[in-house]
């Protein structure tokens, strides 16, 4: 972010200048963004909080606003009520938006997804991703007027917006921006009831997304491969080459380690990758929450532990004073 410089022996025609060059800066292709707890020391003065770069993306948007999330869930009062009344805002000036849900949680949170359809000029779909292709639609993203895009782990959820850890990104990159609306373009036809295959057909040719901006690479994957426009686009490749491409340290935060699905089968990719860095003496650190230490997750971290050069930290978010916060 640009700094206001304070040059006590220039004059004002030259301060002028100088000021303006300041102000129009232009912004970073990415930016990070998080979310701490409320009542907890952990925010990140430079840092920008989640909820407020929603609503400064949702208020400068002027075309469309396309949100991609596994649920809806509001409460009066938190921080989610002024983002969902932006979005109300949005589409009353114009602006075409369109909000993208898992099928599977709509019973669930039904509120905030009815409230939102209500709303001339906003649309609602629910993709009913296990139909299509197995699993849910996990994804949080935001896609805004096709030049910018908001991608973290916040779920569309007031308590992940005020009592949960959370990371993302504010993406200014045009091949970046570019995947994301073509993946939610492909998922929004889907929910619209046109067939896979015939969904990813227009977004097969389109290259891997890579950007360089100000001396940054930035390059975008998505799962599962079922569902993408093809293997090069696929994370989960990039990921163990990570992992295998590090040297002395890993450091990985997450909200639960778990490598053995519901179907039993054991999912071995990521693991194996981090055994073998540990095995050729990369000093790995695993922060998880405490989530993870419930019985069927918490074993897979078992499995660790005998191994030289893997720790693991569990975190305990202290309760709220208002009670128990469930996730």
């Amino acid at each position: 972010m640009p700094a206001l410089l304070a040059l006590r022996s220039m004059g004002a025609m030259t301060l002028v200048p100088l000021l303006l060059t300041l102000a129009f800066q232009a912004p970073p292709a990415v930016e990070l963004v998080e979310t701490m707890p409320v009542e907890t020391t952990l925010e990140h003065a430079d840092i920008p909080d989640a909820h407020v770069v929603w609503l400064e993306m949702i208020a400068g948007a002027r075309t469309s606003i396309d949100l991609a999330h596994f649920y809806a869930s509001n409460q009066p009062g938190s921080r989610l009520e002024p983002i969902v009344a932006a979005l109300e805002s949005a589409a009353q000036r114009g602006v075409k938006v369109r909000f993208l849900a898992e099928e599977k949680f709509v019973k669930t949170y039904p509120e905030t997804l009815e409230r939102l359809a209500r709303t001339q000029g906003l649309e609602v779909r629910r993709c009913d991703v296990a139909k299509a292709l197995g699993g849910v639609l996990h994804a949080k993203s935001m896609v805004v007027d096709g030049r910018e895009v908001f991608v973290g782990s916040q779920n569309f959820d007031w308590r992940a917006l005020e009592h949960i850890v959370e990371l993302g990104l504010r993406i200014r990159a045009p091949q970046s921006v570019r995947a994301f609306a073509a993946i939610f373009e492909c998922d929004w036809q889907v929910a619209g009831g046109v067939a896979l295959t015939e969904a990813l057909a227009p977004v097969r040719a389109l290259p891997v997304p890579v950007d360089e901006l100000d001396g940054v690479r930035i390059e975008t994957r998505c799962s599962p491969l079922l569902g993408i426009p093809g293997e090069p686009w696929w994370d989960l490749p990039e990921l163990v080459e990570r992992i295998d491409g590090a040297q002395r340290t890993l450091r990985l935060q997450m909200l639960t380690y778990r490598m053995v699905g519901r179907d039993k089968e054991y999912f071995a990719e990521l693991e194996t990758a981090l055994r073998r860095a540990a095995a050729r003496g990369v000093a790995v650190r695993m922060l998880v929450a405490d989530w993870g230490k419930r019985r069927g997750i918490v074993e897979g971290l078992q499995s660790l532990e005998p191994l030289e050069n893997i720790e693991v930290r569990f975190v305990t978010i202290h309760a709220h004073s208002s009670g128990h916060i469930p996730f």
